[in-house]
């Protein structure tokens, strides 16, 4: 419930962001506003580590960072200049930017998509073919949403053996927790610890990457404006995101600890420590440094799948020049 109230302060925050960041000058700490893809949970704890050690004020950067109402907000938040950067899932973006959207990726973080089928434990769902005769709770709109029937269809089954149905972002936990659905599409590493603490039972899930369907997952977005204006600020920023993440895998403890002393609205210690925990092994690499395959990889079932139009190349969406290229 603390997770859903604090979505009502979204719109008002993203509003109150201001324009995005003109030139550096040497020597001075630029004011830079970070919007998550959501209300904080345990994937956003290396940006509150990196805060918390000073590593974005190393680079000249007083960072701000503020919650999210889903990714494809926040993309249209940066592309609007409510904020200066975003963190964002990567099917959104590729449709913000086919849409008309003036942004960019400066690199994905979880190169294995967390996109997933989430259940109780005591459901006895193991393989895809298990879901048959099940009903399955989607937010239409989404990434996972739209790829779910293809999924479906990579593992041998039709749309039909399923029965989907539409439940907002913000309501799917609950629908799952009341037996209303046998499962939900999420993002496993966030809702299944909280589900897990919030009810005692455990959480499976299977993981559409697992499944014969990955997708590229979160990172960061930026206006092309901004890198246009301040290509340094850019850089900066990017080289503390990669190290807050590089040192916060190594020390997920403390990165919770950092996350409940800085954030709001964030869950139980706990919690996160789980959601960074599962979230970290999606790293697939080094932090935010990608390939041309992997990024081709995603255009491609978004294309045959979510209606992608006129995809063209990873460089329409990824500029490789700020986190690196694999």
């Amino acid at each position: 419930m603390r997770r859903i109230l604090a979505l009502a302060l979204v719109l008002g925050s993203l509003a109150a962001c201001g324009d995005t960041a003109e030139p550096t000058a040497p020597g001075e700490k630029k004011s830079v506003t970070l919007t998550l893809n959501w209300v904080p949970y345990g994937e956003h704890a290396p940006f509150y580590y990196g805060l918390q050690k000073g590593f974005f004020s190393d680079e000249g950067i007083d960072l701000k960072i503020q919650p999210g109402g889903g990714s494809g907000k926040t993309i249209q938040a940066v592309a609007q200049s409510q904020t200066d950067f975003g963190w964002a899932d990567t099917p959104p973006l590729l449709k913000g930017i086919a849409s008309g959207m003036k942004v960019k990726s400066l690199g994905v973080f979880l190169q294995k998509g967390p996109a997933s089928i989430e259940f109780l434990a005591d459901k006895g769902i193991t393989k895809p073919e298990d879901l048959k005769g099940k009903t399955v709770g989607g937010t239409p709109g989404d990434a996972m949403y739209a790829t779910f029937p293809a999924w479906l269809k990579a593992n041998g089954m039709q749309p039909s053996d399923v029965r989907v149905v539409n439940v907002d972002a913000a309501g799917k936990i609950a629908a799952l927790t009341e037996g209303k659905v046998d499962a939900i599409m999420g993002f496993f590493h966030d809702q299944a610890p909280t589900i897990e603490n919030t009810t005692g039972k455990k959480v499976s899930y299977l993981l559409f990457a697992d499944h014969g369907m990955n997708m590229l997952g979160t990172g960061l977005v930026v206006n092309d404006a901004t890198l246009a204006k301040d290509p340094e600020m850019v850089k900066a920023f990017v080289r503390a995101t990669q190290k807050s993440w590089a040192e916060a895998s190594k020390n997920i403890d403390a990165a919770a600890d950092a996350m409940v002393a800085l954030a709001e609205q964030e869950p139980p210690k706990n919690v996160l420590v789980k959601q960074l925990t599962l979230a970290v092994p999606l790293l697939q690499g080094s932090p935010g440094v990608n390939t041309e395959a992997k990024w081709t990889e995603t255009i491609g079932l978004m294309s045959q799948y979510a209606e992608l139009k006129d995809a063209g190349a990873p460089a329409k969406y990824w500029d490789s020049s700020y986190a690196g290229k694999g």
